[in-house]
């Protein structure tokens, strides 16, 4: 196969592809953003910097890196940055949306969705968890459910879930809904005000060091308790560091966790660069690229699990080649015995290529 990927012209691309190649300089064939994303050295850069300064008995202004992480994301899911709270795991904020469900209330999930956002509901105990097929979720919704909780593209093979359908669905039947878009933000444009609540984790397509983590909720907060508010959830942190906090905070920002200072220096830098790159640019890129390689898999027999659109592709059966492919210097993983490639914006044809060569000398 020639290295052109299709859809790629000269112009806007060029700047792109310069901006990408300033920032990532991989050592191995990666096609693993779906586990765990590549830092840009813009980030790396900052995190450095901000341990030296601790080091230094200097610490940086970890607030000031919160709030920027925090309004960038906000652009990035189109709404106010008063509607963001920042945390650092799917899991918190998904048993946050659980505990303010009522005692028997009807939750609908997918299949085999992933388990930090569905556990949660199940560990109540007093809820009823009906659980279908992604295909299915849109139509299932009925006057009995009391929340969707959904991911938009499904960790496991890369389906895209159909959210306009669900977004209809359960507004007809008055029921709220939680989009977690831990595998789509960054290359699969984002309108979170479709929903009541979306969530995600920040280390994967939006490139931010691990303990990142967003929640979107309504304009006038959900009725979500603020079951974990710290000192870092009033509306003056500083002055809310003994005893009870005298005043939460009056935006979303009352359901904030204790922010690691050293992932948030990093954070606000690589989502600026994903805003810089623009997620339509990257969605273009990152999608010619998956289809490039389902083409590839066609032509040598082999059927992944259909996900048209998808930057993920997955693969029935070839799971177990994941070893030897790592030891080979190509980096993907193994889900639920699917081999799943993960393509972004520092992945180029020949990446797709080699993976496409490995499987067919193997």
């Amino acid at each position: 196969m020639d290295g052109e990927v299709p859809g790629q012209q000269s112009g806007p691309m060029d700047s792109f592809d310069s901006l990408v190649r300033a920032e990532f300089a991989p050592q191995t064939t990666y096609l693993n953003t779906a586990t765990t994303a590549l830092l840009p050295a813009r980030t790396v850069v900052a995190m450095r910097d901000a341990v030296a300064r601790a080091a230094a008995g200097k610490p940086s202004d970890m607030f000031a890196d919160v709030e920027a992480s925090r309004q960038s994301f906000a652009r990035l899911a189109g709404v106010p940055a008063s509607r963001v709270a920042v945390g650092s795991s799917v899991a918190v904020y998904s048993g946050l949306v659980a505990a303010s469900l009522p005692e028997g209330a009807e939750v609908l999930t997918a299949d085999g969705d992933f388990s930090s956002l569905v556990n949660p509901f199940h560990v109540r105990g007093d809820l009823k968890v009906r659980s279908v097929p992604l295909e299915r979720i849109a139509e299932s919704v009925g006057p009995q459910t009391a929340l969707v909780a959904v991911s938009s593209v499904q960790s496991a093979d890369g389906r895209i879930a159909g959210l306009a359908a669900l977004r209809e669905a359960a507004r007809a039947h008055g029921a709220r809904t939680l989009v977690d878009v831990s595998q789509s933000v960054g290359w699969l444009p984002l309108a979170a005000d479709d929903f009541d609540y979306v969530v995600t984790i920040a280390f994967k397509w939006v490139l931010c060091p691990r303990g990142v983590a967003f929640l979107v909720v309504p304009e006038d907060l959900g009725g979500l308790p603020p079951l974990f508010a710290g000192w870092a959830a009033g509306e003056q942190p500083w002055a809310s560091t003994y005893g009870p906090v005298a005043e939460l905070a009056r935006s979303a920002r009352r359901y904030d966790e204790s922010p690691s200072p050293f992932a948030y220096a990093g954070a606000r830098h690589s989502l600026a660069l994903i805003e810089e790159l623009g997620v339509d640019a990257v969605h273009a890129h990152d999608v010619a690229l998956a289809d490039r390689f389902r083409r590839g898999l066609a032509a040598l027999g082999h059927e992944p699990v259909p996900a048209p659109g998808s930057a993920i592709v997955s693969v029935p059966g070839l799971g177990h080649r994941q070893g030897e492919l790592s030891r080979a210097g190509i980096e993907v993983s193994d889900r639920a015995g699917n081999l799943r490639a993960a393509f972004h914006m520092y992945n180029t044809a020949a990446d797709a290529d080699r993976l496409l060569d490995a499987l067919c000398a193997g």
